[in-house]
Parts: structure tokens; C-alpha cells; sequence
């Protein structure tokens, strides 16, 4: 997207008196704001660690039930660091990967870049792999990764029981579990397990501190002590150990905080918007019901009318529907990733609806 484009999305958002994809872009001084919230400024920042560094960490480590968390600037280093773990520790090059999985989508194949290892294709399926399809693998491998939820198969989870049997079979063919859970926070309603029950099925997680939780960046590996006096090495050598991260920590705290007990709420209102997304004329919508509190959004347009249209809306009528569209493999249509925060949580069906008429009016 243009900087342009992002700019005038960004202004438009933030005049809207409602919006119901997304959340409301905040200033630099807005964000230092919420920061004041989680801790107090006059004290002492972290320095290669420590500090508010280390309260998140232990934060991390408590709520997933884990022996300890590493932070880590970004998701991308962090999964790497538990692939070349698992490799070390098993002794095979290997890791079991969806083609639709972050790894392969989008951080540029590192594992295999910077680590060499091999990506093992773990289902064709647009879903997570199944305990069958991990028994089988065409080669042995020493992580198993289950993302959660697949993001770029319609924010999808698996039932519990299926969660819980692909875990026992990748352990059955000596693999390491690896969860991908950079939105691990919004998967517990559905699978009827706290965060720390999920947590458990896994030898490593990643937890990601910007989405979902509205942090300005972050992500953090958490699991055994090994693995994480491991993760702190390796952390060092990719560049990753920075002399001071209280910025990260403490929005990541702030989120901890306020984003975090009200995801269930975000979950539940999903159905509702949903619902009534599905009702707009020529609408499609994946997985329905939402699994979490993201889904896919399809409407009989072009991307680049709907885009435009979006942001006339917000920018005449103070109202934001949803952006990000983009060209969608049928043809005549565009697709959308909906995400329902708080902003959302006082729209109704009506409310959706009526707005989702006007927006498809402006088409015409």
C-alpha cells in the first residue's frame, strides 16, 4: 500500500465516531499515554534486559503456564530460534510446516534462508494438519508447527480433540510442538481451554505482543528453561538482544492488561457482525461462525472500488466499515480480513447492516 494511501487511511480512521473493522490509529503521544499505564515513567528502564524486560517476561511465562519467555523484537526471529532448537536438539533438519503457515507466507522462508533447514509440507488441506496426516509425513522431522489460528486460512482452528491428537502424534514420530500463537490469546473461547491449557500441549510457543493486544511491536518464546537459555544465545547472535526494549514491554504490558480480558467479548460479538455481514446482498463469509474474533470477508466487487468507497465513507460520514481489500481468486469479488475489537462491540445488526447497504450503494 502506497504511504499515500496509509496516511489517508490513517486520518480517516482517526475522525470516525464509529468503526467496526479494526481499531483507531493512536499518536506517538497517545501511545506514550497508554505506556503510563503499566508502569511509571520516572523509573529506571531496562538495559540488555531487566526491568520491565524482565516483569513481562516472567508476565508471559505465568499466563502460559511455562517455565520461563524470552522477548524478542520480532515474531519472525523468535520462530526461527525454535526451529533451530528443535533441529539441534533431535538432531533432524526438518521441520513440518503448513504451505499457508507465517514461516512460509510470510517471513520469507528464514528457517531455511539463515538455518537450513527443510520445510516438510504437514496437510494440502486449508486447515491445520490432522494426527493421520502428521503420523505420515513423507520424512521424519523435529518440530511439528501448528499455527494458531491459521491466519491466512480464514483465522481456522481445530477442534480440541483434534488439537489434542496432533500433539500425541507428533510426539509419536519423535517430533517436537511448536505453536505458532502469535494470536494464541483469542483462541481459548473456542476451544474451550484457558490459554494456559493450550499452552500445554506445545514444547515451545511464540505469543506476539502487537496483534490482538495492541503492543507496538514485540513477540516473545516461551517454553522450558533449555530452550529458552537457548533462545537468549541465538537471540544474541541474530541481532535481536537490544540494549533497551521498555517501550515494547510496556505496551505489551498495557495490552496484558486491557486488551487481553476483554478478547472473549471480541469472540462472542464476532457472531453477531458475522451474522450480519453475511446478510448484505452477494456477501460471503469464512469460517462462519467465526473461530475467533478475525474472519474473511467476500463482497461482488473490485478491491479498488471497494477501498476507495471505504474510505469516502469514513471520511463524509465518520463511519469505517472494513479496509484492506484485495482481489480475491473468484472473479468479480474482493476479500477482506474483518477484525472485531472494541470499537465493534456497540455496532448491532441493524447498526451493520444499514451501513453495509450504504457502502454497496456508493458502488452502484
Amino acid at each position: 500500500m502506497p504511504d499515500s494511501l496509509i496516511q489517508r487511511r490513517q486520518a480517516a480512521m482517526r475522525t470516525c465516531d464509529r468503526i467496526l473493522s479494526g481499531v483507531r490509529p493512536l499518536t506517538m503521544r497517545e501511545r506514550l499515554a497508554v505506556m503510563e499505564t503499566a508502569a511509571d515513567l520516572d523509573g529506571m528502564p531496562d538495559f540488555y534486559g531487566g526491568g520491565p524486560v524482565t516483569v513481562l517476561e516472567r508476565r508471559v511465562a505465568a499466563l502460559l503456564g511455562t517455565q520461563d519467555a524470552v522477548l524478542f523484537p520480532t515474531g519472525t526471529m523468535a520462530q526461527q530460534v525454535a526451529l533451530r532448537y528443535g533441529a539441534e536438539r533431535i538432531g533432524i533438519p526438518a521441520a513440518a510446516l503448513h504451505p499457508l503457515g507465517h514461516q512460509e507466507v510470510h517471513e520469507r522462508h528464514a528457517y531455511a534462508e539463515l538455518t537450513g533447514l527443510r520445510g516438510i509440507r504437514s496437510t494440502s488441506e486449508p486447515r491445520n494438519p490432522t494426527a493421520a496426516e502428521i503420523a505420515t509425513l513423507a520424512e521424519p522431522v523435529s518440530t511439528v508447527v501448528i499455527e494458531l489460528p491459521l491466519r491466512d486460512a480464514g483465522f481456522v482452528l481445530p477442534a480440541w480433540p483434534e488439537l489434542v491428537e496432533v500433539t500425541k502424534a507428533a510426539r509419536g514420530i519423535g517430533a517436537r510442538v511448536h505453536f505458532d500463537g502469535a494470536r494464541i490469546w483469542e483462541c481459548a473461547p473456542y476451544l474451550g481451554r484457558s490459554v494456559r491449557e493450550i499452552a500445554a500441549l506445545a514444547d515451545s510457543v511464540y505469543v506476539s505482543f502487537y496483534k490482538t493486544l495492541g503492543g507496538i511491536s514485540g513477540a516473545a518464546l516461551a517454553g522450558t528453561a533449555d530452550l529458552t537459555e537457548y533462545a537468549r544465545n541465538w537471540r544474541h547472535r541474530y541481532g535481536g538482544h537490544v540494549f533497551q526494549q521498555w517501550p515494547v514491554a510496556l505496551s505489551a504490558l498495557a495490552g496484558l492488561d486491557g486488551e487481553l480480558p476483554r478478547i472473549p467479548e471480541y469472540v462472542a460479538h464476532a457472531r453477531t457482525v458475522a451474522d450480519a455481514l453475511a446478510g448484505l446482498p452477494g456477501a460471503r463469509v469464512f469460517p462462519h461462525p467465526p473461530h475467533t474474533h478475525q474472519f474473511r470477508l467476500w463482497l461482488p466487487c473490485s478491491a479498488a472500488a471497494l477501498n476507495e468507497a471505504v474510505l469516502a465513507m469514513a471520511e463524509q460520514e465518520g463511519v469505517w466499515f472494513a479496509g484492506g481489500w484485495t482481489d480475491a481468486d473468484v472473479p468479480g469479488y474482493a476479500m477482506t480480513e474483518v477484525t472485531v475489537a472494541g470499537h465493534a462491540l456497540e455496532w448491532t445488526c441493524s447498526d451493520i447492516s444499514s451501513v453495509g447497504v450504504r457502502l454497496l450503494d456508493r458502488l452502484n
